[in-house]
């Protein structure tokens, strides 16, 4: 039998992940680091020294791998490079270069369920409203409207928050009020976006053209950083946690959990789960809703509102 070397199974696998799933550039890098990560440490205890070869991995390899990081890497990084492992031993099963998974043959990490990090109606409220009174102020930076922008786009629209960076201004209808999103797996959508949000970003594109210099290099990118290039995600959570302190609020939320805020307000506000599902761009329900968080008075009222036999009746 040929032999089956590592790089050459992780380069097949990367390019169907890139032209046949058409994943994300940023996925692919996740994909790879995980499948290098575990190469490189099989290739260190390989007993007969002749390198790398997909075959000779086996259920013992993989379990020790986990061994060796289990005290310095979280449970749920564990569990994302298990299935990185099953989905490439998947991927040459199905197309005849190896026989059996033994990524199958290892346990998943057991990790809790987390309720997601949101913010209630009022302290979003408190939050945007600072936002917009700081740009207002006469002689601020351009940058305070391109803060007030990002997360009024943000929370109206649910995106993502590599969607909201990359976004370009062509992208954005006012007269429509809607955002043309390229989601994952370059599969585009468009999403609703209220007057709020739209009333900030021509703020913000008035306050740019005035005090941005024009020497500065052209591009289509939507949100700008100082240089004029586009804003990266983990700049957007580095401003997201600045603004929430001089605001006042010292939860601990990221950008996504932005994400989580619009979704959970929309259904407690009576939106259905499938459209909410439409909105951010997940294919299974079942996705939607671990990201919705529904308070449980809020169930209670739905309950003796709705049910015939309520106790309340």
């Amino acid at each position: 039998m040929e032999t089956l070397t590592w790089g050459f199974a992780e380069a097949r696998f990367l390019e169907y992940l890139r032209f046949e799933r058409n994943l994300s550039e940023e996925t692919l890098r996740a994909y790879a680091g995980d499948l290098q990560q575990f190469a490189a440490y099989a290739a260190r205890v390989a007993a007969d020294g002749s390198g790398l070869e997909v075959r000779k991995i086996t259920p013992d390899t993989i379990r020790s791998f986990f061994a060796s990081v289990h005290k310095t890497m979280e449970k749920t990084s564990r569990a994302r490079k298990l299935s990185t492992l099953r989905s490439f031993y998947r991927y040459l099963n199905s197309m005849g270069l190896i026989e059996g998974n033994p990524a199958e043959l290892v346990a998943h990490p057991r990790i809790k369920s987390k309720m997601p990090a949101f913010l209630p109606v009022d302290a979003v409220f408190h939050f945007l409203d600072a936002l917009a009174a700081a740009a207002a102020r006469p002689g601020v930076s351009w940058r305070k409207s391109r803060n007030w922008a990002l997360f009024e786009t943000l929370y109206s629209t649910g995106i993502r928050v590599s969607e909201l960076v990359n976004l370009d201004s062509e992208e954005v209808s006012f007269a429509g009020g809607t955002v043309r999103v390229m989601g994952k797996g370059r599969k585009e959508r468009v999403v609703p976006i209220g007057d709020k949000a739209l009333g900030a970003l021509k703020n913000y594109i008035s306050a740019f053209d005035v005090g941005f210099s024009k020497a500065m290099p052209e591009t289509r990118a939507l949100f700008r950083n100082a240089r004029g290039g586009r804003l990266t995600a983990r700049s957007v959570d580095r401003i997201l946690k600045a603004e929430l302190k001089r605001c006042g609020l010292w939860q601990h939320l990221s950008p996504h959990g932005l994400r989580h805020t619009f979704a959970t307000h929309l259904l407690n506000a009576g939106a259905d789960l499938r459209a909410i599902q439409e909105m951010l761009g997940h294919q299974s329900l079942s996705t939607t809703q671990r990201y919705t968080h529904v308070h449980m008075d809020q169930l209670m009222k739905v309950y003796d509102a709705a049910h015939p036999r309520s106790r309340k009746k």
